[in-house]
């Protein structure tokens, strides 16, 4: 599959060997990884798209994607489907991005892409989470239309359809 072109970034999809290279901290020949890349998060993301593939094969390209720079290349965070679409056309999806990239808009401009990806692949809702403290994701959600359908002691749940 090839990269997702927004403006400012692409969405590259996550391959098995990309993946446990992140996990082991490898770069390939020729990659180039912002200073704090790859955080926790990303790292725990490609174990989880590693435990996928181990178990269904690749879900590509309901999978995980690196989000790199277009001006350098450089991988600044990931984001994805955290599973295939469920029967009734929703996916939840996650996403990240390394201190050094956040405040820049590269999240929602990221998550904007991921979107456009999951319509024209027929995904009907999506959903995603930030625990009350994290404002910064509620922000990005709210900025890509995604609205706010409800809340638990620890976490706001985000939804957005085409219906």
């Amino acid at each position: 599959m090839a990269d997702l072109e927004t403006p400012r970034l692409l969405l590259h999809p996550l391959t098995p060997d990309e993946a446990a290279r992140l996990v082991a901290g490898e770069r390939a020949a020729g990659e180039v990884w912002a200073a704090d890349y790859p955080a926790e998060m990303d790292v725990r993301g490609a174990v989880s798209y590693l435990r996928r593939c181990a178990g269904s094969g690749d879900p590509a390209p309901f999978g995980g994607y690196e989000i790199r720079r277009r001006a350098d290349g450089a991988a600044i965070g990931g984001l994805g489907f955290n599973r295939l679409p469920e029967p009734d056309g929703s996916v939840v999806i996650g996403y990240g991005l390394v201190p050094s990239a956040q405040g820049h808009g590269y999240a929602s401009e990221a998550l904007r892409g991921l979107l456009a990806l999951a319509r024209s692949l027929g995904v009907t809702v999506v959903k995603g989470d930030a625990d009350h403290g994290n404002t910064a994701s509620q922000q990005v959600m709210r900025a890509v239309g995604m609205r706010l359908v409800r809340e638990d002691e620890t976490v706001k749940y985000f939804e957005t359809d085409w219906a």
